[in-house]
């Protein structure tokens, strides 16, 4: 798989709507890190939601430890939870006039 910068992205369309592009990125941090919270943690899952304040709540109601932190950028708004393991997980709503990967990061 193609690396640059230390991530890779893949490209897809979804299945109910061949139109619809998605895409999936595979990124390297640096060692040592904390972003993805505790130290031993050596990954992190990043989830896409539609919706990024409703699943946060959904979440809490549902028992969820939530961070109250949510960080609001210009390529989405991001926000995190942690698993029954212990393990922080990301969650990012993109922007409502999201640009696809492949013409932010066009291949070589």
């Amino acid at each position: 798989m193609p690396v640059k910068d230390r991530s890779s992205v893949f490209a897809w369309r979804g299945f109910a709507d061949p139109k619809r592009k998605g895409h999936t990125v595979w990124a390297v941090f640096p060692e040592p890190t904390s972003y993805f919270g505790k130290k031993n943690q050596r990954f992190m899952i990043n989830y896409r939601v539609k919706n990024l304040s409703r699943t946060l709540k959904e979440l809490r109601e549902e028992g969820v430890k939530v961070d109250e932190k949510i960080e609001r950028t210009s390529y989405g708004n991001f926000g995190w939870a942690v698993d029954p393991d212990g393990n922080r997980i990301e969650l990012w709503e993109p922007p409502r006039n999201y640009r696809t990967p492949e013409k932010q990061f066009p291949s070589e």
